[in-house]
């Protein structure tokens, strides 16, 4: 059973995504949040699988509460359904944590598809939010020296899974490895790329075509 904490300042639209979430199964819904501080203090208290995420809420704002969540180390993955345009929104919510982003006016028909593909390890992007990340890729922001290339086949695996939130418990379930080793590869690889923070190795798989989307499963 997935688990599932809903984070939208309307009722209306809480009450929307619920229905279409409990179409299916699988999916429960354990908890609803008003604003980025509920939302942050629910998923430390309820622990759900996936947070469902909007953006524009008073207070702290959904890229906010996204970081805030990733930062606890919970395992919680972060799926943002929003109204705002992937070009403006897209990089910010990717950089914060989250691991997929979908439109509100594509939830109906692609939300529970989001949600077992971030279930199952995925990042989930739409065709246009892939296009613009392949967009950025082609502007090189990665040189060759600090390149994937300077990493080992099981140091981008772990780099791979940790900018998509994996854990370093989930990744060596992924990888058959123990969590201890896994944060050992993981240390050599922002060592070898001269990063330091979570946000800056999601950055760096952006610009380097790392992460996995819908579209290249």
């Amino acid at each position: 059973m997935v688990r599932v904490l809903l984070v939208d300042d309307h009722p209306v639209v809480r009450a929307g995504l619920k229905a279409l979430v409990e179409t299916t199964e699988h999916v429960e819904v354990v908890g609803e949040a008003s604003s980025g501080e509920e939302a942050v203090e629910k998923a430390r208290t309820l622990q759900p699988d996936i947070v469902i995420m909007d953006l524009a809420m008073p207070g702290m704002d959904g890229v906010q509460a996204t970081r805030r969540i990733s930062e606890l180390g919970l395992g919680a993955k972060v799926l943002v359904v929003t109204i705002h345009d992937e070009d403006e929104y897209l990089v910010p919510a990717l950089n914060a944590g989250a691991a997929g982003f979908l439109n509100k006016s594509a939830a109906d028909t692609d939300l529970i598809g989001a949600i077992e593909a971030i279930s199952h390890g995925h990042s989930y992007l739409p065709q246009h939010a892939a296009a613009l990340l392949a967009r950025r890729r082609t502007r090189g922001h990665a040189s060759s020296e600090t390149g994937p290339d300077v990493l080992s086949a099981r140091e981008r695996t772990v780099v791979e899974l940790y900018a998509s939130g994996f854990s370093a418990s989930e990744t060596g379930r992924e990888t058959s490895l123990s969590p201890k080793t896994v944060e050992g590869y993981l240390a050599r690889a922002k060592a070898k790329l001269g990063l330091h923070t979570r946000r800056e190795v999601v950055r760096f798989a952006l610009e380097a075509g790392l992460l996995r989307t819908e579209d290249e499963r």
